[in-house]
């Protein structure tokens, strides 16, 4: 009998952060419904949102929330929201990249695939995929449709990630 890796098979909570990118949210003026998206379909999965927070379109204020929460050691998973598109203030994948060690670009490809199959607009999206230490970070698009459909790809995979993140040492097509 071998384990498959379809499935994560690894006990405990995914400790997460969630990033909601937007000048207009940061100052009040717009509600974070795709906060609320993530929250929701992350508990599905075993998350337990230990922090949340809106930031303006700043590329410094960014990068330090996603140091300070990847060094911690108390998060696993930062899930952002907002910023990935072409819009002059749209900087999350750029600071994103700035803190990443190393760079995970099948999520990104796998959910600008089944968005292009919605809309053309998809392939605007320069949203990236990451690991800072042993904490992934993955870049989400600010609408709540657009979180819903994106989030619902990389979904199945993401307790598989954070546990072979964390140096899960079995391997995929061993005998159990």
């Amino acid at each position: 009998m071998r384990r498959s890796c379809d499935q994560a098979t690894g006990p405990g909570t995914i400790r997460t952060a969630i990033i909601t990118l937007s000048d207009k949210g940061a100052k009040g003026e717009r509600e974070d419904e795709s906060g609320r998206v993530i929250r929701d379909m992350v508990t599905g999965i075993g998350a337990d949102v230990r922090h949340y927070e809106v930031l303006p379109d700043e590329r410094e204020r960014i990068v330090d929330a996603l140091k300070r929460h990847a060094d911690s050691g108390a998060i696993d998973l930062i899930l952002t929201t907002g910023g990935t598109g072409v819009a002059p203030r749209d900087v999350t994948p750029e600071a994103t990249r700035e803190v990443i060690d190393r760079e995970l670009p099948g999520m990104s490809e796998a959910m600008r695939a089944e968005s292009l199959k919605k809309t053309p607009h998809a392939m605007l999206s320069r949203a990236i995929a990451g690991m800072r230490k042993q904490t992934l970070i993955v870049n989400l698009p600010g609408s709540p449709r657009a979180v819903r459909e994106n989030l619902a790809v990389i979904l199945p995979a993401l307790v598989h990630a954070i546990e072979k993140i964390k140096g899960d040492p079995s391997d995929c097509g061993a005998p159990l």
